[in-house]
């Protein structure tokens, strides 16, 4: 089968599409042939060796965590799934960027009636991440919360699930997608030069959670902002958190399959947008991440094997 590889730390460019044996399911495992997998801004970090020390590669290394598609092969103690299911779901081995892919049965989950391949396999991460921030900082009617990189894949989604607890929500996003938030309910802010100033405007001066999805400062502005610091909640920024009490909840703190059926029921009833921003073959995993590394788009990139 065809599976992206990297033998080395480094750029876009280290990224191969090459021919590797077909997994074997192992117990309790299926064989998934591919139709749609999502990417990530972790997994630019992880192939830079940026968080070499958090998530260290083994040479040479796959990579790809979110995935849909349809069960070919069964393993041993397999419980709940069939040959030619449907299913959606993530691995935590680096290799879902492939055509076939041995998965856990207890990290799929069915895919619902009406939603889309390209988002039934980009859901996982960016879903389970905005789950956990949200559930983190706990936005109710009465609170204002904040979410910086609102318009990214995870920041779309907490913005969403934050307006479905009822909570004010301001979005920090550039002003193309300003429309875009506005649909959703959500108060858009621009980021940049004054935005402290503007989030005050904006919020009449009183806040009550943050959610960091883009790092770069937004822990220290949400403190100076007045936000206590257990209820701001940063994906990025481990180290300021640390320092200053804030809370780092991401995609495993919510990587179950409950979790992930719940969200794709809520996408196949069309109660939450997931937008897809573009779709690549597999073997334009180098244009994909190129795309993704501008760090402008809105929504999802997916790959298709």
């Amino acid at each position: 089968m065809k599976a992206v590889r990297f033998h080395e730390y480094g750029g876009i460019d280290v990224l191969r599409v090459e021919e590797v044996e077909r997994p074997v399911p192992g117990p309790g495992q299926v064989l998934v042939e591919v139709r749609a997998a999502g990417i990530q801004p972790g997994e630019t970090h992880i192939r830079e060796g940026g968080l070499h020390r958090r998530w260290p590669a083994t040479f040479p290394s796959g990579q790809g965590t979110d995935l849909a598609g349809v069960v070919v092969e069964l393993g041993p103690e397999v419980r709940g799934f069939a040959v030619g299911d449907e299913v959606l779901g993530f691995t935590h081995d680096r290799a879902s960027h492939a055509e076939f892919v041995a998965v856990d049965d207890v990290r799929l989950t069915p895919r619902p009636e009406g939603l889309s391949w390209d988002v039934a396999g980009s859901l996982q991460v960016a879903g389970a991440t905005a789950w956990a921030c949200v559930f983190a900082v706990d936005p109710g009617p009465s609170d204002t919360v904040v979410v910086s990189g609102a318009a990214g894949g995870v920041g779309s989604l907490a913005v969403q699930l934050a307006r479905r607890r009822g909570a004010t929500v301001i979005g920090l996003a550039s002003e193309p997608n300003h429309a875009w938030l506005k649909e959703h309910g959500v108060i858009p802010v621009e980021y940049g030069d004054g935005v402290a100033e503007r989030i005050r405007e904006a919020s009449g001066g009183t806040l009550d959670a943050f959610i960091d999805t883009f790092g770069t400062g937004y822990v220290d502005l949400a403190v100076e902002l007045g936000v206590r610091p257990r209820r701001i909640n940063t994906i990025r920024d481990w180290g300021t958190a640390a320092k200053v009490g804030a809370q780092t909840a991401g995609e495993s703190t919510a990587a179950c399959a409950a979790v992930l059926g719940e969200l794709a029921r809520l996408a196949a009833r069309g109660e939450l947008d997931v937008t897809i921003a573009r779709v690549y073959p597999l073997d334009q995993v180098q244009d994909a991440f190129r795309e993704l590394e501008r760090r402008h788009t809105h929504g999802k990139i997916v790959l298709r094997p």
